[in-house]
């Protein structure tokens, strides 16, 4: 999580400026599920786990920069622990950044097709302290390049407030810990739209 915020200082100073210009600033906090092909389907090149499962909270944000043309990303991290291979504690974080078009579809409604790249960061806990010059932490990590393909629905029930139905494609590369490179999100988001 300490990644995390120092990304999210990073990017939000970079975007803050921007919004003076921009048409619309959108962020959104949401909760979803992961499935995977399941671990029978596995070959030779991956694990026989799967993704599959677990409530994973979301946080996005958009930036809309000329009409319904702009950039978004995209932080889903599985809530809980889950146990690989029925006994390492592990938890995965999807991180995105993403071209978005998102056109209006009159007064109350818009759609989002987003599609970018980011990564798959798995955190093996360990169960002792891994220390750098800097921090310790509890967990190693194994961090793959993706690519990313989603969208969704906007649905605005009062003024900028609105809710947004959703679903993202994982093509996660070098995905070896897992039955598959493929994952996929699906969930619900509510979020407020600041426009100038």
């Amino acid at each position: 999580m300490r990644q995390f915020s120092l990304l999210a200082v990073l990017v939000l100073s970079l975007l803050i400026p921007g919004t003076v210009h921009a048409q619309q600033f959108d962020v959104a906090i949401g909760m979803g599920t992961l499935t995977a092909p399941s671990a029978s389907s596995a070959s030779g090149d991956h694990n026989p786990v799967s993704l599959t499962g677990g409530a994973y909270p979301v946080f996005s944000a958009d930036l809309l920069l000329k009409g319904p043309l702009g950039v978004s990303g995209e932080l889903a991290w599985r809530g809980s622990r889950n146990l690989y291979a029925g006994f390492q504690p592990y938890r995965p974080l999807f991180y995105d950044f993403n071209g978005i078009y998102a056109p209006k579809l009159g007064s109350h409604a818009a759609a989002e097709v987003m599609a970018g790249i980011g990564w798959e960061s798995l955190r093996f806990y360990t169960g002792t302290l891994n220390c750098s010059a800097i921090t310790c932490t509890g967990f190693v990590s194994s961090n793959h390049f993706m690519g990313h393909i989603g969208g969704g629905f906007r649905y605005y029930f009062h003024g900028h407030f609105f809710v947004r139905p959703e679903a993202h494609l994982y093509l996660i590369h070098n995905n070896q810990e897992f039955s598959s490179p493929y994952a996929a999100r699906f969930g619900a988001s509510p979020g407020y739209t600041f426009t100038p």
